[in-house]
């Protein structure tokens, strides 16, 4: 019988296994792995038992446990599909020009997605964008998402008094994020289960939501509609702690009303710095030229323990963004104030003191490896003061700490080998490795892309859930190239195939 996408296979027959923390006697020999009602059952040398029922034969394949994103703005990133990139303007006045010949949206808006400003040679001005965009409301988000730059015309519409550049910064640019990612679910949610599609054609069974909205009733409408492909932990917000401590949610728990175990809540998120692109990251040491800007903590300390500590008593985990090397210090302390659980999100710049603060703290580092990558001009130029350890993925793993990857999907490409790679190489298109001393190893990149991460990766067992991705090569073996470019055969969320090539 052949498989198709859907079906739950009995058997993945002639397949190779991979993984982190491995257990089993069967080194690179062919196994046929045996599945029944989502989970692992057995495991055997190829034929050894009767290849009873669906089988598919995987030819030599690499099996490797299902991949996490532990960080994606799922709408905003599911959005971005419709939007104008704007990675490759090199400057103001180009960015400007990009977006003057975009075609609006369906609601007469014109949003562009993914600029780099900090290096332009220009500056962006309100009087640059109003002479390219004319009367139609045109937004541009910066890759960080921390900064939005808006004619005339979409400043009027959102209510903002036009200034001289037409940039807004921090909460203000993430109110128009929210604004502009309100769009009908007829609309985004054919885009999300897009996206879903795609993520799984990569290997990945789960991702944590960080959607800056209430999160619950939007996935339980859409696994009610038949979204089926994902597994999600969705964020709250300090908007939305009230309400969510007032309604019993816990960490862990199945979305209320939903259709399936799919969707479960997840952490608070905290955003309580800015970035390193919009030069809001809070650091120790002053951006060169401007030596009052030591970027800024968007949330002060008593605050932060507060909803730590409310989160913490309600049963809700905590994700705490921080950036610099200052916001992840007062992070590190209102973990230890409140003995909350959970994770510092993006961990971009650490005192060289507070690396083996996460592991005696049991923090986990929620870690994005391709902002290193994307990062290391800006890093060597706008920090090259800075004392502490930019992106230090190697130190904080040999510390003990708990990596987990993602993307920050729309900051970057949701694809967990894009990050493993960025870990393992600390390189892309050729260019030397940034920080070489920084790389980790395979086998923790890939840990660090399963559900417990890097301290406690998925395995392939007997009893385990069958989340499970085949793909063309070894990950622990791969070259740069073949880890990057990586092909997946198949991917599987409890024993059902959600991809199948």
């Amino acid at each position: 019988m052949t498989a198709r996408r859907g079906d739950s296979p009995d058997v993945l027959a002639n397949v190779r296994l991979s993984g982190a923390e491995r257990t089993d006697p069967f080194l690179d020999e062919p196994v046929d792995v045996h599945l029944a009602d989502g989970f692992v059952v057995d495991i055997a040398p190829a034929g050894a038992l009767a290849r009873d029922g669906n089988v598919l034969d995987a030819r030599g394949a690499w099996l490797i446990p299902g991949l996490w994103d532990h960080h994606v703005h799922v709408v905003q990133w599911a959005l971005a599909a419709q939007r104008e990139p704007l990675g490759g303007a090199t400057s103001a006045a180009h960015a400007a020009a990009i977006m003057g010949a975009a075609a609006a949206l369906p609601d007469g808006r014109r949003v562009g997605t993914g600029f780099r400003d900090a290096l332009w040679g220009d500056l962006p001005t309100l009087q640059t964008l109003d002479a390219a965009t004319g009367e139609v409301p045109t937004y541009l988000i910066n890759a960080d998402v921390h900064s939005v730059w808006l004619n005339t015309a979409a400043l009027r519409r959102e209510g903002f008094e036009p200034d001289g550049t037409g940039i807004l910064r921090e909460d203000p640019a993430f109110e128009i994020s929210r604004r502009l990612n309100a769009v009908p679910a007829h609309v985004a949610d054919p885009l999300v289960e897009k996206m879903a599609r795609d993520a799984a054609a990569r290997g990945v069974v789960g991702l944590v939501d960080l959607d800056m909205a209430w999160n619950e009733e939007a996935w339980t409408r859409r696994i009610a509609r038949g979204f089926d492909t994902l597994r999600v932990e969705f964020g709250i917000y300090p908007e939305f702690l009230d309400r969510a401590v007032a309604e019993g949610l816990q960490t862990g728990d199945a979305a209320r009303g939903a259709a399936s175990d799919l969707a479960r809540v997840g952490p608070l998120k905290v955003i309580t710095d800015g970035s390193l692109g919009t030069r809001t990251a809070a650091t120790s040491h002053a951006y060169p030229g401007d030596p009052h800007n030591h970027g800024m903590l968007t949330v002060d300390s008593a605050t932060l323990v507060d909803l730590m500590t409310r989160a913490t008593g309600a049963g809700i985990a905590s994700a705490i963004h921080a950036i610099g090397d200052v916001a992840n210090s007062a992070a590190l302390d209102a973990f230890a104030a409140t003995g909350a659980w959970g994770t510092i999100e993006h961990a971009q710049l650490v005192a060289h003191a507070d690396i083996p603060r996460f592991a005696r703290l049991g923090v986990g580092v929620s870690v994005q490896p391709e902002h290193a990558i994307d990062d290391r001009d800006l890093t060597d130029t706008i920090w090259a003061d800075q004392t502490a350890q930019p992106y230090p993925l190697r130190s904080l793993a040999d510390s003990g700490a708990n990596l987990l990857f993602g993307s920050d999907a729309p900051v970057s490409p949701l694809d967990p080998w894009a990050a493993m790679a960025a870990a393992v190489f600390r390189t892309r298109d050729g260019r030397e490795p940034w920080q070489a001393a920084q790389r980790v190893p395979a086998e923790v990149a890939l840990g660090a892309s399963t559900h417990g991460g890097s301290a406690a990766p998925a395995r392939i067992e007997p009893g385990a859930r069958a989340d499970l991705a085949v793909c063309a090569h070894d990950p622990l073996g791969a070259d740069h190239e073949q880890l990057r470019d990586m092909a997946v055969v198949a991917t599987l969320l409890g024993g059902r195939l959600t991809h199948l090539a």
